[in-house]
């Protein structure tokens, strides 16, 4: 005899369980189903006397609930052992970098006691010869002295100026520090302003190179010459 595909299907139909569209197949099932609708018969009556129970009564005939799951439990301490690890672990690493320092200190302080002082002598600073600038027109109450030196972008020039404090002369003036190439190329290297008493000393970079430099000149803000250098 073949068995109906919904032989099982009656206590969940009879409870409410079913969903929607099962619970339509099924019913449209009891119609040409006698065997069904006897299930359903039997058990029909199953809602109501559920109803009717009372909880407490019916833990004595439930069967004692499962022992609680050891898993939580077990991650729980597994967590615990890890974190105490964790803590012993980051414990010895300090007092192990702390036991280091010490020894370091210690070493450091010992070698520091064996090892006589170094003495460290600075390096001199090479000495730059300087050469006296011409006076373009009569005397003039400026001087100033110039030194040449190569480098591979040009010529760096080290200058010394002083503005003489003499009669007539009160007024401060702006200077410029021209210096002279090839073909009658010029470039301003330098400039300031200076009052009678005032010394001054500078460093001026030109691209001009050693071959090219022709010639310095310091000259007043409003182009007037005062005193000049020939390099070559």
């Amino acid at each position: 005899m073949t068995r109906c595909e919904f032989a099982h299907d009656d206590g969940a139909y009879v409870l409410g369980a079913l969903a929607p569209a099962d619970r339509a197949a099924y019913e449209r099932h009891l119609a040409g189903c006698a065997s069904c609708r006897d299930a359903v018969a039997e058990i029909a009556v199953l809602p109501g006397l559920l109803g009717r129970l009372d909880p407490a009564g019916l833990e004595q005939f439930l069967e004692p609930p499962a022992e609680v799951s050891r898993v939580p439990a077990l991650l729980d301490a597994a967590r615990r052992r890890r974190r105490r690890e964790r803590s012993a672990a980051r414990r010895r690493y300090a007092l192990t970098a702390l036991a280091a320092a010490v020894l370091a200190l210690f070493a450091g302080f010992g070698a520091a006691t064996l090892r006589p002082p170094v003495e460290i002598t600075p390096t001199p600073t090479p000495q730059i010869a300087l050469a006296s600038m011409r006076p373009i027109a009569g005397t003039v109450p400026v001087h100033a002295e110039v030194g040449l030196t190569g480098t591979p972008w040009g010529t760096e020039v080290t200058m010394r100026c002083g503005y003489d404090r003499r009669a007539g002369h009160r007024e401060a003036y702006t200077f410029r520090l021209v210096a002279h190439g090839p073909d009658g190329a010029t470039e301003q290297i330098g400039s300031w302003l200076a009052a009678p008493g005032d010394e001054l000393r500078l460093t001026a970079t030109t691209h001009f190179t050693d071959g090219e430099l022709v010639r310095l000149e310091l000259l007043r803000d409003d182009g007037t010459p005062v005193l000049a250098y020939d390099a070559r």
